[in-house]
């Protein structure tokens, strides 16, 4: 039905349809404070914590926390709004009901997101504001521009990996899960400590991980990579994000 819909509406109104989809998926989101307050909060308060209270003063340790910090950060909105809210819906039968009503098929993931984007725009803009206000970090109108677009951007790897975890897991264990993907990816890609105060082994496998690719496309903002060429970091990315939407497609196909 959604198909035969979608076609036989102008394309003025399918893309109303889309907006209207994605400004509720923000709103039922923001009005959701389990998900959206540890959401736009835990990033800029560990970074308070640490690169702010517990940093004595360190304009370059401050700026390297403020880069990674807010890869972390973009990392929750894309796993969490994908990862479990997708399973919830499908456990609710809430898809089943989408499919059924005059709205593109695609506007429900597309929604998400969207969600996905603001929540990561709200993230980095705070950290951004932490950091040059507070932790001492000087930074262009260009570097604090490019901060933002990878954060934007940097959330739509996570997305596909969140939509593919909430085509496998069902609403109960999904926050379970997710958090034992998000929090030790996070820790191994050295976006909570620099991978150097970590076992060396964690150093040699962290390019495993997109975070960690993410991370680094911060840092080089801030002149503190690791010398890595910014398009194998892009490579990384769009790889693992092809990969994910392909499986979750294929699982999304059979249900």
């Amino acid at each position: 039905m959604n198909a035969i819909v979608s076609h036989s509406l102008p394309t003025r109104a399918i893309i109303a349809l889309y907006l209207r989809e994605a400004r509720f998926e923000f709103l039922r989101l923001l009005r959701t404070p389990a998900f959206s307050v540890p959401t736009l909060v835990f990033a800029p308060m560990f970074y308070l914590m640490f690169g702010v209270l517990l940093n004595r003063g360190s304009a370059g340790a401050a700026s390297y926390l403020m880069a990674t910090y807010s890869a972390f950060g973009v990392m929750g909105p894309g796993l969490f709004g994908f990862g479990v809210g997708l399973a919830m819906d499908r456990e609710r039968g809430l898809l089943t009901l989408k499919r059924v009503q005059p709205v593109p098929a695609a506007a429900v993931l597309l929604a998400k997101v969207g969600m996905s984007m603001i929540f990561a725009v709200c993230i980095g803009a705070m950290l951004l504001t932490l950091g040059t206000t507070l932790g001492g970090v000087d930074m262009s109108a260009s570097q604090i521009a490019l901060m933002l677009c990878v954060d934007v951007l940097g959330v739509m790897p996570f997305c596909a990996l969140g939509l593919l975890l909430g085509t496998m897991l069902n609403g109960s264990g999904a926050p379970a899960v997710v958090n034992l993907i998000y929090m030790p990816m996070a820790l191994l890609s050295g976006l909570w400590l620099p991978l150097h105060m970590l076992p060396s082994v964690v150093e040699k496998i962290a390019p495993l991980w997109p975070a960690w690719h993410l991370g680094q496309l911060a840092l080089k903002i801030v002149g503190q990579d690791s010398g890595r060429p910014v398009g194998m970091h892009v490579a990384a990315l769009l790889g693992f994000t092809a990969i994910c939407l392909f499986l979750a497609q294929r699982r999304l196909q059979r249900a």
